[in-house]
């Protein structure tokens, strides 16, 4: 019996080949890359956003999105360059404490050259890890302003301001009565001391944090103190002068910062910066976050709605209108407004459009005007420019407003003189002439329309006839010419 051997493959060995080839190749790329990696650590990475102007709204929440983009990337440290005259300290103390909650190390630096960490700014710096600035800046000036005006210090009791009944003064200078006198101021001022005393705690426990100069910190916002940089840095209130952010980095390179996560160390030598630049939302809240601006919106909104109510179907207006109105809406609801100053604002506007429709001869549109300037002038009291509306702005506004409504109404009263030029009340006087006559029905042409006519004479085709009344749908009419 014979026996028949296996044949062998002739692909075999040619595939084994090009599976080792392929194996050892994949084996040299990952060992490549490894020792690249080893070899060649990553660049360290420095996240900057930049701050020049007033803490609002829209600043506090640049700030906020560039912490969580510095966490997101896993940067070695967060750089606020900041530039500010102060702010508003609802926006201050979100920034402190994302920067307190922070996974990132967080740098205020204040720059370029001449800027200055005033009021709100002060606080930020006395909050992060690290507090830097350059040459010819200054910080302080951190203490609040009453709302609703700055009440005058109480004096304190001196022998020179001592009762003069102890003095021998007057008779009617008694001390009971000067006793009522300082009670009366103390009670003025209760309220500031408090707003003053909380700043003050406030700011205290960030410098025990940062193990920064209580001192200063205290009297920055009690008596408004302040410092320039090189004072700031040999009175323990900053870690750094540097003149510039590379400056910066070298200086911090190596430094111990302690976070809610535990201790890291900085290696920002070479690091790469990474500058966060403003976007549109920013832009929109720095816009629409502008009590002028809110005012604005709220008053073109609430016209939008009104001129849709006084012409239904054309939209434009009424959608822009409601579009308007959040957006002032929501403005309000950023800024720290006073909601009576608001609801006097919507009842000025409310009073002056109602004076398009009654007959009050001007009285209810005044008292919307006065409405108007006393809710603008109540609707905000931070003590920043910025934030507060002036009195010529508020009567320019009110005025434009009262001037619109006056054109609205004038426009308004001449079309009302004017005779109707449609509908069925344009039908009365207009001439036709007469197309059929049926048996049970006249009809003729008016307004090259047929209608049907109804006249005591005797109608025949082509005559000539005018309209008199309206009887439903059926016109009646007197004859004025015989036809041919």
């Amino acid at each position: 019996m014979r026996r028949v051997l296996p044949r062998p493959s002739s692909r075999s060995p040619c595939i084994s080949l090009m599976r080792l080839l392929s194996f050892m190749a994949l084996a040299l790329f990952a060992a490549i890359n490894a020792y690249k990696g080893f070899a060649q650590p990553s660049t360290p990475l420095v996240v900057e956003v930049r701050v020049d102007g007033i803490i609002s709204p829209a600043s506090a929440d640049f700030i906020v999105r560039g912490l969580e983009q510095a966490a997101k990337d896993k940067a070695e440290l967060f750089v606020i360059q900041l530039d500010t005259p102060g702010g508003l300290d609802t926006s201050m103390r979100t920034v402190v404490r994302q920067i307190l909650a922070s996974p990132v190390p967080v740098a205020t630096f204040v720059g370029p050259a001449g800027a200055r960490a005033a009021s709100a700014g002060t606080f930020i710096l006395y909050a992060s890890h690290i507090a830097a600035m350059t040459p010819a800046s200054n910080l302080g000036a951190a203490s609040p302003v009453q709302i609703g005006g700055s009440p005058q210090p109480a004096v304190p009791a001196t022998p020179a301001t001592a009762p003069k009944a102890q003095q021998g003064g007057d008779e009617g200078d008694t001390p009971a009565k000067d006793a009522k006198a300082g009670t009366s101021a103390a009670h003025g001022d209760t309220m500031m001391n408090k707003v003053t005393n909380d700043a003050a705690a406030y700011i205290r426990s960030l410098a025990q944090l940062r193990g920064r100069n209580i001192k200063f910190a205290e009297s920055a916002v009690r008596d408004a103190a302040s410092m320039s940089a090189s004072e700031a840095l040999d009175a323990h209130v900053v870690d750094f002068v540097a003149s510039d952010l590379g400056d910066l980095l070298k200086q911090v390179d190596g430094r111990e910062v302690k976070l809610t996560t535990g201790t890291t160390v900085l290696h920002t030598l070479d690091a790469r910066i990474q500058t966060i630049e403003p976007g549109w939302r920013y832009q929109l809240l720095a816009l629409i976050a502008n009590p002028q601006v809110a005012l604005v919106l709220l008053m073109v909104g609430i016209y939008g709605l009104f001129y849709e109510m006084l012409n239904p179907g054309l939209a434009l207006p009424g959608v822009a209108g409601f579009i308007c109105l959040l957006l002032g809406l929501y403005a309000f609801q950023l800024l720290p407004v006073s909601w009576t100053g608001v609801g006097l604002l919507a009842l000025g506007i409310s009073l002056m459009v109602a004076e398009a429709f009654l007959p009050s001869f001007g009285v209810i549109g005044a008292g919307g005007v006065v409405a108007f300037v006393l809710g603008g002038l109540f609707l905000t009291d931070t003590g920043i420019p910025e934030f507060d509306l002036s009195i010529p702005f508020l009567v320019a506004v009110a005025l434009c407003s009262v001037a619109f409504l006056i054109i609205v109404g004038a426009v308004a009263a001449r079309a009302h003189k004017h005779p109707v030029v449609s509908g069925r009340e344009d039908m009365l006087g207009q001439e036709g002439v007469v197309a059929s006559v049926g048996r049970t029905a006249v009809y003729a042409s008016i307004h090259g329309e047929s209608w049907r006519v109804r006249c005591p004479d005797s109608l025949q085709e082509g005559d000539q006839v005018r309209v008199k009344a309206l009887d439903g749908l059926t016109l009646l009419v007197e004859r004025i010419k015989a036809g041919p």
